[in-house]
């Protein structure tokens, strides 16, 4: 089941009352179902815009870094970026948001930060 699963400690447990798969190895989907059977399994649908990417094998994981790739490139925006996602959300100030910024060595992906903060101080003065 693709997703993406957070658990509490008892996984510990379950984890290893669960028995091996014909492959031989352990199934994410047993230790859900377990949950499930004892009532605390809690399932989140993701909305729209959200990309489920395989990358088992070397040639999905080329392909899913190929499509990240585009996607950023073209929308101009990081995949993945927790410092602009707390941000976003308010779990950061921006002012906590430049401190991190300035703990990074130069590199693009700190060039990006420093355009999101940037862009943060227009849309706040644009606001007043």
């Amino acid at each position: 089941m693709p997703g993406v699963y957070v658990y509490d400690n008892s996984v510990l447990g379950i984890a290893k009352a669960v028995k091996l798969s014909i492959r031989g190895e352990l199934e994410i989907t047993d230790i859900n179902l377990e949950y499930l059977r004892l009532g605390k399994l809690q399932v989140r649908r993701l909305s729209r815009g959200f990309a489920w990417l395989d990358a088992g094998t070397s040639t999905a994981l080329h392909e899913a870094s190929s499509y990240i790739e585009a996607i950023e490139r073209r929308q101009g925006v990081k995949i993945g970026c927790p410092e602009e996602a707390a941000l976003v959300r308010g779990f950061l100030s921006i002012a906590q948001f430049e401190t991190l910024i300035g703990r990074m060595p130069a590199c693009e992906y700190s060039d990006y930060l420093r355009g999101v903060a940037d862009e943060w101080h227009r849309l706040q003065e644009d606001k007043q």
